[in-house]
């Protein structure tokens, strides 16, 4: 009986659950090949030309823990029957986190496991001479060396997860009422946008002809380029302030989309948006600024390594996949609401419009942001 319970599991788990494990099955796996990596030319290396190569694995880990705190955050929105059947199992908001983290570490590590796996078959003199500095080929391996090294991703994703789970008061049933969203105060709106102006001015300034012969360049690593210190500062800066943007300029859209005697279709989309702009702005902002990843390490064509491009990839792909998340559990939360309107006669097709107009405003504050974050980013390479 016990023996067939976890495939009971298994049968009962919902798409969006096995592909939220699958996908962090997936990172932590392409994250511990990175760890492995450098682990690999560290054996073969002095420890000051292997430290840069282990510092790169830094914005892996951070794309990582982000995808693991999104998935998190939304499973409490996505399984209020498995909250409600948990705490009426006397669980209470501690071991609920710590299960929910659990899962996320639990997933992680597989993947961790998996490419170590991978890693050690790939040692045993199956690897052609082309991988031999990246496996660390013919030097004998520490064995708590690797172990140690990929406990740090299912510990990072265990972490954010953990952090990232919301309060007992605001899990689905509770008793205290969700707080209004409240309207973005003007220094909320003037910081970042003084910081994008700045930042562009200052950019401007670090392109100007001669200016390389003012200071000495910025060499960029994995043979990205060069890049002036003006214009660094400036991109930083101006990608700064659109990140903090996005949520504003989302309840902007919003207000406006509902604005001058909005027909049915219009009211729903900008009420909604302007509603959710402040949970859905964090996510896009985010995605808004490792845009310029892409610019940068897969735009700049034969100079890139494949490492480089790998880990591009990775970046965006978890930041999309956290606004997916992100999405998925403002779906979830607005259930009721959704039910309360087709229960008043509001057709199916009216609500199915009025998302498809929610996410093509919300995609064009994403081009607007993030377009200008890679456009910059872009041109502050010399």
């Amino acid at each position: 009986m016990y023996s067939v319970f976890p495939l009971g599991l298994a049968r009962t788990t919902r798409a969006a659950d096995l592909g939220r494990r699958l996908l962090t099955v997936l990172t932590g796996a392409t994250a511990a090949a990175f760890l492995l990596r450098a682990l690999g030319h560290a054996l073969g290396e002095p420890a000051a030309a292997s430290l840069p190569r282990l510092l790169w694995c830094l914005p892996v880990l951070a794309a990582v823990a982000w995808f693991a705190a999104a998935a998190a955050r939304a499973v409490p929105a996505e399984q209020p029957e498995r909250i409600a059947g948990l705490t009426a199992a006397g669980a209470g908001p501690g071991r609920i986190r710590a299960l929910i983290a659990g899962e996320a570490a639990l997933s992680a590590a597989l993947g961790s496991g998996l490419t170590l796996l991978v890693f050690l078959i790939l040692r045993n003199d199956v690897a052609g001479p082309g991988l031999a500095a990246d496996l660390g080929t013919g030097i004998a391996l520490p064995a708590a060396a690797p172990v140690v090294l990929l406990a740090l991703v299912p510990l990072t994703a265990g972490c954010a997860a953990a952090a990232a789970v919301p309060t007992v008061e605001s899990l689905p049933g509770s008793t205290v009422p969700a707080p209004a969203p409240a309207a973005f105060h003007p220094v909320r709106i003037a910081v970042p946008t003084g910081l994008a102006l700045v930042g562009f001015a200052l950019e401007l300034y670090g392109l100007r002809p001669g200016a390389e012969q003012d200071g000495r360049p910025v060499v960029l690593p994995a043979h990205a380029g060069t890049v002036g210190v003006a214009a660094l500062a400036g991109w930083a800066l101006t990608a700064l302030g659109l990140a903090l943007l996005t949520a504003p300029l989302l309840a902007l859209a919003g207000r406006l989309l509902a604005a001058r005697r909005p027909e049915p279709l219009r009211l729903l989309a900008g009420r909604a948006l302007t509603a959710q702009a402040r949970r859905l702005g964090g996510p896009l902002a985010v995605l808004a600024l490792v845009l310029a990843v892409p610019a940068v390490a897969l735009g700049s064509g034969e100079r890139s390594s494949t490492p480089v491009r790998v880990a591009a990839l990775l970046v965006v792909g978890c930041a999309i996949g956290a606004v997916v998340a992100r999405v998925l559990e403002i779906r979830a939360t607005r259930g009721e609401v959704t039910d309360t309107l087709v229960r008043l006669g509001a057709p199916q097709g009216l609500l199915t419009s009025a998302v498809a107009v929610q996410a093509v405003t919300a995609a064009g504050v994403l081009l607007l942001t993030g377009g200008l974050t890679a456009l910059l980013a872009a041109a502050a390479l010399v």
